[in-house]
């Protein structure tokens, strides 16, 4: 993405709600909607916490923010979600750059994607997955439920259209998105009586390099499973590969700035939805199972894709 092109770096607009510069923590903001997100709210005029694995990645988005005439408003922090080490640490800065105001915003966008049938899937993977996508937003909300109360912040969690449907060969994935919606409707009760807001992004397929990765992590899983195996789900491979390339993808921009909305809005909603192929997802999560199961089998074909429920 290139810097002097996004939309929100020329034109800031502080946060109405206070007379400082506000505060926001972003996950995964080395690439895709972190990145976007990170760029999105310096612009807006708001002090950016970018939360990054590797330090290369942090001073790309420093300098980006500084090409696009938001300089000094991004600062990266490094953070491993599956460290617990790296988790105390960021909130022990949010509270000493805070200077007793409080966080304004967290954003929970750091997220993975395994790809794979859960029969040949292994467990370790799984838990992985459930550990980043699922647990270490709410072991953030932990550690940063202090500097939220003060400031009376918002937690922005992404979530998808993968939180409302499961398919084929991303279960792992839909599992985390699932669970995440669920831990965001208690904590949006549990935090309310403390002016803490608690909002889910729902986009659907967005160009992001999460997806590249997650398809270079299924062909390592997929090397060493016996023949055997991988011919019986070769058919259904085929047709979710196929399934996943079509239609056109959002752009991390366009969820940057939802995601901005929910953390500025005087009355955020409790769940955003990006782009029309989420609104078809979650349409059709109101489907019968049965019906909603023959559309996928019959979409992707494979075994018994014929067969009316």
């Amino acid at each position: 993405m290139s810097s002097d092109s996004h939309p929100g770096l020329h034109a800031p607009r502080p946060n109405p709600a206070s007379a400082q510069h506000p505060t926001v923590l972003v996950t995964g903001a080395s690439s895709g909607i972190g990145w976007a997100t990170a760029l999105e709210m310096a612009g807006r005029g708001w002090r950016v916490l970018a939360g990054v694995r590797r330090p290369v990645d942090g001073e790309a988005l420093v300098q980006a923010a500084a090409d696009g005439g938001a300089a000094g408003s991004v600062e990266w922090l490094p953070l491993d979600l599956l460290r617990p080490d790296d988790i105390a640490a960021a909130a022990d800065h949010v509270r000493r750059v805070s200077q007793g105001t409080g966080l304004d915003g967290l954003v929970n966008s750091a997220g993975v994607a395994l790809a794979g049938p859960l029969e040949l899937l292994p467990v370790e993977r799984l838990r992985e997955q459930l550990e980043i996508n699922s647990v270490a937003p709410i072991a953030l909300v932990q550690a940063l439920s202090e500097p939220l109360r003060r400031a009376r912040g918002r937690v922005v969690n992404l979530s998808s259209v993968s939180g409302r449907n499961s398919v084929p060969f991303l279960g792992p994935y839909c599992a985390s998105k699932f669970a995440l919606e669920a831990l965001s409707d208690a904590l949006r009760v549990e935090l309310a009586p403390w002016g803490v807001r608690v909002i889910v992004v729902q986009p659907g397929k967005v160009a992001t390099p999460m997806w590249d990765r997650a398809r270079t992590a299924a062909q390592d899983l997929w090397a060493p499973v016996p023949a055997a195996d991988q011919d019986r789900y070769q058919a259904m491979k085929r047709g979710i590969e196929r399934l996943a390339g079509q239609g056109r993808m959002s752009e991390p921009q366009a969820v940057a700035r939802v995601i901005a909305r929910a953390l500025i809005a005087r009355r955020p909603r409790a769940r955003y939805v990006v782009g029309w192929d989420a609104r078809l997802g979650i349409a059709f999560s109101h489907l019968p199972d049965r019906w909603r199961d023959w559309l996928i089998r019959r979409a992707i074909g494979g075994t018994a894709a014929s067969r009316r429920p």
